[in-house]
């Protein structure tokens, strides 16, 4: 009996110098349920992520002589105490906390559906061959309300149909039904209650982030304090190729201001001294429209030739009437003077 109680106290020591090892050979460590993991679902997990992080199973008490023996090395390490609770597996990486987490949701195992299980999504039951022969299973086709034919002697289903909606308590029948069709409609994973990542201690709820959102925030306040430093003239990398630039072009814009010659605006000076001159001969023009200025007439419009305009013939039938009428006046001015 004896002997026994040393060999156990010999692998809890074991245990807790691999834990120790771990904690100080990576950044960050996670504590993630182990509640529905299969064992074949967790070898899967470390056969994948191999590369990525290490998983510990182990007793909570274990773990936590472990992390009390490195409390010098681990500060705040005691603020993941409380979560040494229930069934747990420990996980050991040197990615974040965030890539860790986003990375377990991410590549979740597609597992069979067990009496009870919530379904995370619309689970469908496409149409098709099942392969299955007919008979009393046809009963269960009926009371999950699926279409069913009978061709080719197998059961085949008429059309893709939804068997349960998200959220939905997944059935003793309907649970069987869907492993003889090979359907696995739950997802299975680790679920990361806290993670420890250089001395921070990150629950669960801050761990699960909309990284889309993060990323528009971030550029948001680039963008910010990118137009904070330009304005202030703060010469860091980011804003002196802009600082820069503005500053040329406040001193320009002083020079053309102040006429001050400078090589590289001697075109615009002398575009704005042009300007001004034919402004001025514009106003003068105005007034002594007598005084020729040739750049002034050079702008002017090109004055176009004037288009005679034709005169209508008078109707002949007009000028019959008229003669008709000079000759009955004739006519009784001799009957006048006989």
């Amino acid at each position: 009996m004896a002997i026994v109680k040393l060999k156990a106290r010999d692998l809890k020591a074991q245990i807790i110098n691999e834990l120790k090892e771990l904690l100080q050979n990576h950044a960050v460590f996670a504590i993630a349920e182990l509640t529905g993991i299969r064992a074949k679902q967790l070898q899967e997990m470390r056969k994948k992520f191999k590369d990525k992080f290490k998983i510990k199973v182990a007793k909570n008490t274990l773990m936590r002589i472990a992390l009390s023996e490195l409390s010098d090395k681990l500060p705040n390490v005691d603020k993941v105490f409380p979560y040494l609770t229930g069934s747990n597996a420990f996980i050991f990486t040197n990615v974040s906390a965030f890539s860790l987490y986003s990375l377990l949701e991410k590549n979740k195992i597609p597992s069979f559906a067990a009496p009870g299980d919530i379904a995370p999504n619309d689970i469908v039951v496409p149409a098709g061959n099942t392969g299955i022969t007919p008979g009393p299973i046809l009963s269960k086709f009926s009371q999950l309300k699926i279409p069913t034919k009978i061709q080719e002697g197998s059961v085949w289903i008429v059309r893709d149909t939804v068997v349960a909606k998200a959220g939905d308590v997944i059935s003793a029948d309907l649970a069987d039904l869907l492993m003889r069709l090979n359907i696995k409609p739950i997802l299975v994973g680790l679920k990361v209650k806290v993670a420890y990542d250089n001395g921070l201690v990150i629950p669960q709820d801050q761990l699960a982030i909309n990284v889309d959102e993060y990323k528009a925030k971030i550029a948001e306040a680039y963008a910010a304090s990118l137009n904070l430093a330009v304005n202030a003239a703060f010469p860091v990398k980011e804003a002196l190729p802009f600082i820069i630039q503005k500053a040329v072009t406040q001193a320009e814009n002083l020079a053309l201001t102040a006429n001050i010659l400078i090589p590289s605006l001697v075109p615009k000076l002398l575009a704005k001294a042009f300007t001004q001159a034919l402004a001025l001969a514009q106003r003068v023009s105005s007034i002594k429209p007598e005084l020729t200025i040739p750049e002034l007439q050079a702008l002017q419009p090109t004055p176009q030739p004037k288009v005679e305009e034709k005169k209508e013939e008078a109707p002949k039938v007009k000028e019959e009437e008229e003669k008709k009428a000079e000759e009955e006046i004739g006519e009784g001015l001799a009957s006048l003077f006989g």
